[in-house]
């Protein structure tokens, strides 16, 4: 050990960033565009099994409908704009088929999550085999540093990403039971581990990974499978975060601080740190073929795992190190201004 960590100086180390290029390369050439599952030749029939997506307007929800709709299944599709004739879910009605029923789903409502309960009853062909699989991926974004976002924005965010998740859960997990299907919660990399300007985020979606373990653990005996997906950084592929949203997200942020903070970080560093946000809009992966692929294989595989992990090469490293290092060593590495 001593040998090794003789050679490390904080100014130069850059862990895991040797050849990123060519290996993040090689695990997307690997995992290819097309929707594979490891061992096709044991995946489950997805004739005849319906399952539900919520946040189908756009990102991942939308292109997953698509997806498992293309696999065979019956997918309940549920969009927050529907009834607003939204583009999202009016393309996917526009398909014409009988086995994309698209409802309108706005998470944070108890009312129109007990409505969607009882048509996915209705329609279902033989309601008593229960639901095959329920996919929690609707959520939001946000940024800020602690000092600046307000309590508002912490509830707003945990509202659709934590409690929307739960609220669904709770009331499609009878339909699961029955048909000792699999319940697939979307969480982050950030429901891992965490990182500065995004506290709102992480907090929400550490509280999804919490309730889907107490929840796996739950549901063993009923012989329903709980699957975590955390994926890592498709700002660019899925909208969640755009330069418009940033610009509203920072000017609130910064009306909404107290006369100290705005003194004491300054305009000058509020400004460099809401133009860096909005670099981030971009970046990342823009195909979302590693996310849908673990989708599908959590619902199709006989044996999935307990969680998933769509990332680059560079981002899972990161994650082992965040999340299995002493935390000083983590932050030392990867923090501006940390110290062992």
């Amino acid at each position: 050990m001593v040998s090794v960590w003789s050679c490390v100086q904080h100014s130069s180390w850059q862990p895991f960033q040797l050849d990123r290029e060519s290996m993040d390369s090689a695990l997307l050439e690997a995992s290819g565009s097309e929707i594979l599952l490891s061992d096709p030749s044991q995946a489950c029939c997805a004739v005849g099994k319906a399952v539900l997506i919520t946040g189908c307007d756009k990102g991942f929800g939308h292109a997953l409908a698509k997806c498992l709709h293309a696999k065979g299944f019956t997918v309940f599709a549920g969009c927050l704009l529907m009834d607003e004739n939204g583009d999202g879910a009016r393309e996917l009605k526009n398909m014409k088929s009988d086995r994309m029923k698209v409802l309108q789903l706005d998470v944070c409502s108890d009312q129109e999550v007990a409505q969607a309960v009882d048509f996915v009853k209705r329609t279902l062909k033989e309601p008593e085999e229960g639901l095959w699989g329920l996919v929690n991926n609707a959520g939001i974004s946000t940024f800020g540093e602690v000092e600046f976002a307000s309590l508002d924005i912490y509830k707003k965010v945990a509202e659709v990403n934590l409690w929307g998740t739960v609220r669904v859960t709770k009331a499609f997990l009878p339909l699961i039971r029955r048909a000792k299907g699999r319940v697939v919660n979307i969480t982050s990399m950030l429901g891992r581990m965490v990182s500065p300007s995004r506290s709102c985020y992480c907090v929400s979606k550490f509280g999804v990974a919490a309730f889907s373990d107490c929840l796996r653990q739950e549901m063993y005996r009923w012989g329903v499978r709980v699957i975590l997906i955390e994926p890592s950084n498709f700002v660019a592929a899925t909208g969640i975060l755009t330069a418009a949203s940033i610009d509203r997200q920072a000017e609130a942020l910064w009306a909404g601080a107290t006369d100290t903070v705005r003194e004491d970080y300054g305009s000058e560093y509020f400004t460099r740190h809401v133009a860096t946000m909005k670099s981030f809009v971009n970046s990342g992966l823009k195909d979302m073929s590693l996310v849908l692929n673990d989708i599908t294989e959590a619902l199709m595989s006989p044996w999935p795992k307990n969680r998933y992990n769509p990332m680059e090469t560079y981002w899972w490293l990161r994650l082992q190190v965040m999340t299995h290092l002493p935390t000083a060593v983590a932050d030392w590495l990867y923090i501006p201004g940390a110290t062992l």
